[in-house]
C-alpha cells in the first residue's frame, strides 16, 4: 500500500511505513510542502495513496465531499512527539486492514482507533 505523508506529519513516520511493507513518500519529497488541501487529495487519488495527516480540515472536506476515497488516516487530540506518532501508526497498521484503510477514514488518538468507511452517508 502507498501513503502520503501531509507537512505537520514527522517523516519519521516513512521508516514505520516501511517496516510494515508499505510504501512512503513526504509531501515535502515531492515539492508539495505548500499544498492545500484541494491539492493532496488529488494526488493521492493519481497515485493510489493513503493520506496521513493531522488536519481536521481536510477530514471534513473529505467527509462532506461524498467522495470514495482517497483513504485518510487522521491524528488528532494531541501534539505528539515523533515517536507517539510512530507507535500510533504501527498500531493501525498492525490492526486495521489495508482494504479498509484505502477507502476510510480512520482517526486516531492515544486512546481509540475510529475506522470509517466512504463515502461517509449523511442520511438523517
Amino acid at each position: 500500500m502507498k501513503f502520503l505523508l501531509d507537512m505537520p506529519v514527522s517523516s519519521a513516520l516513512l521508516d514505520i511505513l516501511e517496516a510494515h511493507g508499505h510504501e512512503g513518500v513526504h509531501a515535502h519529497q515531492i515539492g508539495r510542502g505548500r499544498a492545500s488541501d484541494a491539492e493532496l487529495p488529488d494526488i493521492a487519488r493519481r497515485e493510489n495513496r493513503v493520506i496521513i495527516m493531522a488536519d481536521l480540515d481536510f477530514a471534513r472536506l473529505l467527509a462532506l465531499s461524498m467522495a470514495e476515497g482517497p483513504g485518510l488516516i487522521l491524528f488528532c487530540g494531541g501534539n505528539y512527539s515523533d515517536r507517539e506518532m510512530c507507535d500510533l501508526l504501527a498500531g493501525v497498521l498492525g490492526r486495521v486492514p489495508s482494504e479498509l484503510l484505502d477507502r476510510s477514514i480512520c482517526v486516531v488518538d492515544t486512546k481509540h482507533v475510529r475506522v470509517t468507511a466512504l463515502p461517509l452517508d449523511r442520511r438523517p
